[in-house]
C-alpha cells in the first residue's frame, strides 16, 4: 500500500470538508492507495501528466481531491476543495499545477 503524502494546505483543506465528504474522500484516497480506482474520478491532463480528480457530492455540495499517483512510493495530493460552480475556478487550477510542478522538481522529474 502506497503512503499519503499532502502538499500546501491539502491536509487542512480536506479537514474542513463536511464529515460526510470527508469520509468519503477518506475511503476513495484508501481505494488509491490500494492500487484501485477511485468510484467517481476524472483525470486532469490540464494540471499535469497522471493527475487525477476525485469527485464527491453530498447534500453539503461538490467536494474535489487532486491527486497524482504515477509515482511508486507515495499518493500525492495536491489540492483539496469545494466546487461552487460547474467550471472549476482558475485559482484552484493553478494552484494544483504549481503544486505538481513543486513535486516534479522535488522528485528531480
Amino acid at each position: 500500500m502506497k503512503v499519503l503524502k499532502f502538499h500546501g494546505s491539502a491536509l487542512s483543506d480536506l479537514r474542513a470538508f463536511p464529515h460526510a465528504a470527508r469520509r468519503e474522500a477518506g475511503y476513495q484516497l484508501d481505494k488509491v492507495q490500494s492500487g484501485l480506482m477511485p468510484s467517481d474520478w476524472k483525470p486532469m491532463p490540464t494540471i499535469g501528466i497522471g493527475v487525477q480528480e476525485i469527485r464527491i457530492r453530498d447534500e453539503a455540495g461538490a467536494f474535489r481531491v487532486v491527486y497524482v499517483a504515477k509515482f511508486a512510493n507515495a499518493v500525492h495530493v495536491l489540492h483539496c476543495f469545494q466546487k461552487k460552480t460547474q467550471k472549476t475556478s482558475s485559482a484552484d487550477l493553478e494552484l494544483a499545477k504549481k503544486r505538481y510542478a513543486d513535486l516534479a522538481k522535488e522528485l528531480g522529474r
